[in-house]
């Protein structure tokens, strides 16, 4: 198989230029090899592992389990209980934020049921977004995960 070059890989793994370098810094890729004038060129390993991260991000996978599931996917001697034990913890994870996401959609459609939608300027959904953020001076979001949405107080 002949060697691609970047934008060919991504045609070939639907990661863009961008991701495959990004994914070449943070060591999910080995360096690309490159030509006399400094283009990278990627073998077919490459492009398979591409596909294989691409996967695992369409998963939610984050950055480091994808790094430790390729490292268990290039170690043919692995036992399968590591990867079944990164899986199901990804899984509980997925379940949290889902029903995070569940929390919020509640208060939201409680705060969208209580408002008019007329043309008074009462409007408990505002209420309620500038209630919080004066009882809350600091940002909720914290290490890129959205936290637990908190019950309306009034409405």
């Amino acid at each position: 198989m002949p060697l691609m070059n970047i934008g060919q890989a991504a045609r070939a793994t639907g990661v863009s230029a961008k991701m495959i370098r990004h994914y070449e810094e943070v060591g999910l890729i080995p360096p690309a090899s490159r030509t006399d004038a400094g283009y990278r060129q990627y073998a077919q390993a490459d492009v398979h592992t591409l596909r294989f991260v691409r996967h695992a991000r369409d998963l939610g996978f984050s950055i480091a389990e994808i790094g430790e599931l390729v490292g268990l996917w290039q170690d043919r001697q692995r036992p399968s209980r590591q990867v079944k034990a990164l899986a199901q913890a990804h899984i509980q994870e997925l379940r949290r934020k889902a029903q995070e996401l569940l929390a919020m959609t509640a208060t939201l459609e409680h705060l969208v049921h209580c408002c008019h939608g007329d043309d008074r300027p009462e409007c408990p959904i505002l209420e309620s977004l500038a209630a919080a953020g004066a009882a809350e001076p600091t940002s909720r979001r914290q290490g890129g995960t959205v936290r637990r949405a908190r019950k309306p107080t009034a409405a």
